[in-house]
This record gives C-alpha cells, sequence and structure tokens, in this order.
C-alpha cells in the first residue's frame, strides 16, 4: 500500500477516521469542505518540509498480488447490516444539526465497533501507550511503524508513539455459498 492509493481496507479505515475528525473539529470539516469545492485543504502558508532520510539501498520489487474483493464487500455487507454504515456515509446530511448527527454517529459507531470485534481480533501494532518515548533500533520494520516528521540519518531513531498502529491477528468472516452476489451489500427491501 503506498500513500498515494491505499488499499480498500485502509480506505475505509479513513473514510471512517475523517467522518470523526469532520465530526469533532470544524477547523478540519472546513479544510475537507474546500477540498471538496476545488480549492485547498489549508489557507495559511505550509510547513516547509522536511528533509528526507537518505534512501535505502534498491530492494526487490515486490510481487503483487490481485485480491479478491469479496471479502472487503462481504466487510461492507456485515457493516450495513450491523451499522447502517453504507446508508450513513451515503445520507446528505447538510440539513441535519449536529446533534442529530452526533446521535446516528453513536449508533453507526457502536455496530462498526461490535461488527470489528465479531470478525476480527485487532490489536496495537507497539504495545507502549502514546506518548511513550521509544527507541527504534536499526532493521526495524517499516511496515509497521511508520516515521514522521524531520526524518533524517538512518537507525537508531527516537521518538514518541503518536499512534499505536492497529495489526490483525485472526479474520472470522462467515463463508460465503457458491452462487452469492458479493456485489449486493445490502438487499432492497420491499414491504408488502
Amino acid at each position: 500500500m503506498t500513500d498515494s492509493n491505499p488499499s480498500f481496507l485502509g480506505r475505509i479505515s479513513l473514510a471512517v477516521g475523517t467522518f470523526f475528525s469532520i465530526l469533532g473539529d470544524g477547523e478540519f470539516a472546513a479544510g475537507v469542505l474546500r477540498l471538496r469545492q476545488g480549492g485547498t485543504a489549508a489557507t495559511a502558508t505550509p510547513a516547509p518540509a522536511p528533509t528526507p532520510a537518505p534512501a535505502p539501498a534498491a530492494a526487490p520489487a515486490p510481487v503483487l498480488k490481485t485480491a479478491s474483493p469479496d471479502a472487503a464487500l462481504q466487510l461492507l455487507g456485515l457493516l450495513q447490516r450491523d451499522a447502517r454504515f453504507i446508508d450513513f456515509v451515503e445520507e446528505d446530511i447538510k440539513s441535519y444539526s449536529d446533534a442529530d448527527i452526533g446521535a446516528a454517529a453513536r449508533l453507526v459507531h457502536d455496530g462498526c465497533r461490535t461488527t470489528l470485534r465479531e470478525h476480527f481480533t485487532i490489536r496495537p501494532v507497539r504495545d507502549e501507550t502514546e506518548g511513550s518515548r521509544i527507541t527504534l533500533a536499526e532493521g526495524f520494520d517499516a511496515g509497521a511503524v511508520r516515521l514522521t516528521g524531520n526524518v533524517v540519518g538512518k537507525a537508531p531513531f527516537n521518538g514518541s508513539i503518536s499512534h499505536r498502529g492497529w495489526r490483525v491477528d485472526e479474520v472470522r468472516l462467515p463463508k460465503l455459498a457458491d452462487g452469492h452476489d458479493a456485489n449486493v451489500i445490502a438487499p432492497a427491501e420491499v414491504e408488502l
């Protein structure tokens, strides 16, 4: 996964995190609105770019595998079933009050959390508390730890944990029957 093209699950995580950031931070929400209207996210002068760390020795190109969308579609279906996630995200919320949106977000959050806990065993990548000072030795797992801030030089790196990260230890998605159309994440409902 690269920053310019995150995986499907990465985009779900980004969407949920962004959603709650928009609800909790008016300035962030204004920046998102500016971006959606074709502007730039910030009106202030951007901070100077940090000096990049030296490029590591060229590694062999990774072998890319094609991901089947069935598991991602199944997860969307579970989030819709248990949390009405798609209904909430697809709803135009401009006309609702912040209190109404907050109440709905609480229900969606509870349902999403229940679904994740039922179908995944998730634990933090790092056990230390956020804000803890740590040292990353040479050879640390760059796939599990992302360096931010003023990244200069080479390991060992000393810094503070700003986010512990998340790792999935077990996936318990239901098995799909032959002929199941995973693209239908929520069937239409017709009341008779």
